[in-house]
């Protein structure tokens, strides 16, 4: 690990601080530890303790609100160490959402802790996150490209371009919307594995296996259980829109409101149970499991139980969530190609199409201007082009 000299001792305060800041490293410049080191070395005992709770803490709650009560008495060292400790075990692990949720807990924890400091402050740790700001007056000012890559990940309307006031290419906010959009910057930082050699991966894995599973167990992918009465979900014949949907979950990224609430009221009306729906978003980073279960009920409950109707084709493709043509993050190789039934004009929504592959859809209101097929041989649950019949039943 290569370190620079020792940092002076306010520095050194600063570091311990926000240990993700170019120079961290310099704190511990002198023991200079090995992944093996910190995986085994007696010394670094404490760190790895802290860097566990670290984990722990943000795996139960992503907001950062948690934190680790040891955190503040340890001595800069050992607050970094436990940091990247946290990072290293977690970069071991077999999907990215672990980190992925990690990264919104120590980047929720981080600013929270910076919306407190002077203007000053502010714009140093901005400064160092390669995102220069320019002070005017009681605000600050982004440059436009930097304000654009920090707020397209921000669900909140009042991030989006078009309600901020821009002028000669810089885009000026409050001090407390641009901690939010530092928020962002450090989200991502984190968000990303350490790059680790297989040998380092394995004695990772080797050390912490028992810690890895259990924040696997927490967190579980989305899983397909039989709704009471209904027939079995099948996951692997659900619309390509549906199945991107999910991985973008599983994957610990963000999903959009009209992503999330098309997923939703979709596995309800397949006949999902509220486990089952909940389940399907743990591995959104910011993850509440009340809020969620407040959302879902809202999505589901309406209507003597019947929920929202999911939204059709036409309305995903508007929202930027259709992938007839494929879904190029997949990492199965089919689903990176065009969808052929998604293309038959006839098919305008994922339930329609589920029902089509052999789905059970509990719930059904949709369109029904098509019989489903017997699928060919050599393409399991793909239909024949199938018999049309006048709709019965449009949306």
């Amino acid at each position: 690990m290569a370190v620079r000299g020792a940092a002076p001792l306010n520095e050194r305060a600063r570091l311990a601080d926000y240990p993700f800041l170019p120079g961290a490293e310099s704190l511990v410049a002198e023991s200079a530890p090995s992944v093996g080191d910190l995986l085994r070395h007696p010394g670094y005992q404490r760190a790895r303790e802290v860097g566990r709770a670290r984990i722990r803490a943000a795996i139960d709650d992503p907001t950062g609100a948690s934190g680790v009560a040891e955190l503040p008495h340890l001595d800069p060292e050992e607050r970094y160490l436990s940091f990247q400790y946290a990072r290293l075990v977690l970069s071991a692990a077999r999907t990215r959402a672990p980190i992925r949720r990690w990264a919104v807990a120590e980047a929720k924890e981080a600013t929270g802790r910076l919306a407190e400091e002077d203007l000053e402050t502010v714009l140093d740790i901005s400064r160092r996150l390669g995102v220069p700001l320019e002070l005017d007056g009681n605000e600050v000012a982004f440059r436009l490209p930097d304000y654009v890559r920090l707020a397209t990940a921000i669900r909140e309307a009042e991030f989006r371009l078009v309600h901020q006031a821009v002028h000669g290419g810089l885009v000026r906010v409050s001090k407390a919307r641009a901690v939010r959009l530092l928020q962002e910057g450090i989200r991502r930082e984190l968000g990303q594995p350490m790059e680790l050699a297989e040998p380092a991966r394995a004695a990772v894995v080797e050390a912490e296996g028992a810690l890895l599973a259990d924040v696997e167990a927490r967190m579980p992918a989305p899983t397909a259980r039989s709704g009471a009465g209904v027939g079995p979900l099948r996951p692997e014949i659900f619309p390509p829109c549906i199945r991107a949907m999910r991985r973008t979950l599983q994957d610990g990224e963000n999903l959009s409101h009209a992503g999330r609430f098309a997923l939703a009221a979709f596995l309800h009306r397949a006949g999902a149970d509220a486990e089952t729906i909940v389940d399907s978003y743990r591995g959104a980073p910011d993850f509440d499991e009340s809020v969620t279960r407040y959302q879902v009920e809202h999505i589901t409950q309406r209507d003597e139980g019947r929920g929202y109707s999911p939204s059709e084709c036409a309305t995903l493709q508007t929202h930027g969530l259709c992938f007839k043509e494929g879904d190029r993050q997949s990492k199965v190789a089919a689903d990176q190609l065009p969808d052929p039934l998604c293309h038959e004009p006839f098919l305008r929504h994922p339930l329609q199409y589920y029902r089509i592959r052999g789905g059970t859809v509990a719930i059904d209101d949709g369109p029904r201007d098509v019989e489903p097929a017997t699928p060919r041989a050599g393409a399991p649950g793909r239909p024949e082009a199938p018999a049309r019949r006048p709709s019965t039943a449009r949306r």
